[in-house]
């Protein structure tokens, strides 16, 4: 076999599997979000509203964000020029990593370039400052984690999803004079389920382990300032190391860890995937760092208000219509499918029939058989927007002849 041949036949498995991926070129109108121009393969355009993004409150428009965005643009240019050790530290990393430190009320914060590489990179490294360490890892942990805890070598645990008690069991079997680290998320992504967070304090208490969560898809959307589920449930002094990103609900880009000031330290100066990339654009840097601070607000919790009423008003309809949602009370609404291109086929439909951009989530992202759509209402989707999502769902669940008989949360 020729190296093009084992090409083409790893894509088209993709295509007869029915989940090869295609990116739908999208064009944002600043102050408009979630309006977009989506320009089809013939190079015709439509409008479009958004319905799959994770720019949860829609911070990437936010004035406060741009003008501070435009301010360190014009103040120095693009770039960092280098990575953190080497000319790419600036006031704007500085004043951001201040932020996300007060956030989450700990002593130290640390920026990457994406939520991905803070967790790679931590995880694969942790092993490095605590030899011997045992990683209990959730069984629906995100591919950044298991990356992280695969790279790092050493003894592993995966518990079942959310169950506390074969964690406990888990740990219980293990030398108690051993290291320990459990790791896993405050909201699963894909389904919209919380972590037992304080259960999960309570075993890492008892057994002496470190606690590792990941807050992705909650800071800036729970808690009182936006720290995440962990904040909101009061159990945020509990955590030792905090994993999250600049790219969703704060609208802008990268990621960081938040810990002690030795911990912090210790990552910065042992993990390569720091040590070794360019830091963000001061720029960058100075929109998420003004994002943060907002989010903290009075303002920013009217804004997390909103999209919690907007994503119960959505789930409420949907469930009137008997749509198969998926609903652990979370502000993701999955629409269950279980077929992937069943997925796509509907995917394509809703966007050039009715101008609604929602992307199939098939595997590897979910498991088969699983595949659904992805919904994320937004504080500025309005009643109208909401109405368009409802009616073209119904009307294309009657047009197919699709299942309406609910999904169990």
């Amino acid at each position: 076999m020729t190296y093009e041949a084992a090409v083409d036949t790893a894509l088209q498995r993709l295509h007869d599997e029915g989940r090869y991926r295609t990116f739908i070129d999208i064009e944002r109108i600043k102050g408009q979000f979630p309006h977009a121009v989506w320009t089809r393969p013939d190079g015709s355009k439509k409008d479009i509203t958004v319905w799959c993004g994770n720019d949860y409150l829609g911070m990437g428009q936010h004035p406060v964000v741009l003008a501070a965005m435009h301010e360190a643009l014009d103040a120095t240019g693009a770039g960092s020029g280098g990575t953190r050790n080497i000319s790419g530290t600036t006031v704007y990393h500085k004043r951001l990593e201040a932020e996300l430190a007060d956030l989450h009320g700990k002593e130290a914060a640390l920026v990457f370039s994406s939520a991905y590489i803070a967790n790679d990179a931590t995880l694969s490294t942790l092993r490095a400052i605590f030899p011997g360490l045992i990683i209990y890892s959730d069984a629906l942990n995100h591919a950044s984690m298991i990356e992280g805890v695969r790279r790092g070598g050493g003894e592993k645990r995966i518990f079942r999803h959310n169950d506390v008690a074969h964690l406990r069991q888990l740990i219980a079997a293990d030398d108690p004079a051993t290291p320990k680290l459990i790791a896993f998320e405050s909201i699963y992504s894909m389904d919209g389920d919380f972590g037992p967070i304080e259960a999960i304090c309570d075993v890492a208490e008892e057994f002496g382990a470190l606690t590792y969560i990941d807050e992705v898809h909650a800071v800036g959307m729970y808690g009182p300032r936006g720290a995440g589920v962990a904040e909101r449930d009061g159990q945020m002094h509990r955590i030792d190391m905090i994993n999250a990103t600049l790219g969703k609900a704060y609208g802008v880009f990268g990621g960081y860890v938040a810990a002690s000031a030795k911990m912090v330290d210790a990552v910065r100066s042992y993990a390569p995937g720091f040590i070794f990339t360019t830091s963000l654009p001061p720029a960058i840097a100075a929109g998420a760092a003004a994002s943060v601070k907002f989010l903290k607000t009075a303002e920013g919790q009217k804004l997390r208000d909103t999209q919690q009423l907007h994503a119960r008003i959505l789930k409420m309809r949907l469930k009137g219509l008997g749509l198969p949602i998926i609903d652990h009370g979370s502000h993701i609404v999955p629409v269950h499918v279980g077929n992937p291109i069943h997925c796509k086929m509907l995917s394509d439909m809703l966007l050039d029939g009715f101008g609604v951009y929602v992307q199939p989530i098939n595997f590897p992202t979910v498991p088969r058989g699983t595949e659904r759509l992805r919904l994320t209402p937004s504080p500025v989707h309005d009643p109208k927007e909401i109405d368009a999502l409802v009616n073209a769902m119904d009307h294309l669940w009657k047009q197919c002849a699709l299942n309406r008989a609910e999904a169990s949360a």
